[in-house]
């Protein structure tokens, strides 16, 4: 199911985005009035970092920030992204394999051609993980059915059904 659905199908297409020259305390203002957890940083449209509210919560918090503290200051420029075209499997991994120590990265930009095109969520995989152990199909976010599989039972002495 990983293997085969791809990110265009469960991504989110109309993304919130901050512009490189906003306030710090703005762009956390945007993340938590849209209950989101990062927002691509963009520059003349073009994508140039990513902001999280865990870092510019915890940097206001602190009063890390001078009043007018501009987004490009507080920024990760160093941004993981994948393709549309990329496979669930392939965003999962980039989410473990791109994080710093034992974390994850909870939204992933999707680029093509270098241009920002969506994101995708950990919370976007999850629940399509919940609808395929539920229900044996994936579906995408317009409620599309994309896969399907079929569910096969072995006894096995000693043990309970398994899949």
């Amino acid at each position: 199911m990983l293997e085969k659905t791809k990110v265009k199908d469960l991504m989110t297409k109309d993304v919130l985005t901050v512009d490189c020259d906003e306030a710090t305390v703005f762009a956390f203002e945007k993340l938590m009035k849209h209950k989101i957890s990062a927002m691509p940083v963009l520059k003349d449209g073009k994508m140039v970092g990513i902001v999280t509210a865990t870092d510019l919560g915890h940097d206001l918090i602190l009063d890390n920030y001078q009043y007018g503290t501009k987004v490009k200051s507080a920024m990760a420029r160093d941004v993981a992204c994948v393709s549309s075209e990329d496979t669930i499997k392939d965003a999962v991994t980039v989410m473990f394999d791109k994080a710093p120590g034992d974390s994850i990265i909870n939204q992933l930009p999707v680029v093509d051609d270098g241009e920002l095109v969506g994101i995708i969520s950990d919370g976007d995989i999850i629940k399509i993980l919940k609808e395929y152990l539920l229900t044996g199909y994936v579906i995408n976010k317009e409620r599309s059915i994309i896969s399907k599989y079929i569910k096969i039972f072995f006894q096995l002495p000693d043990h309970e059904n398994i899949l």
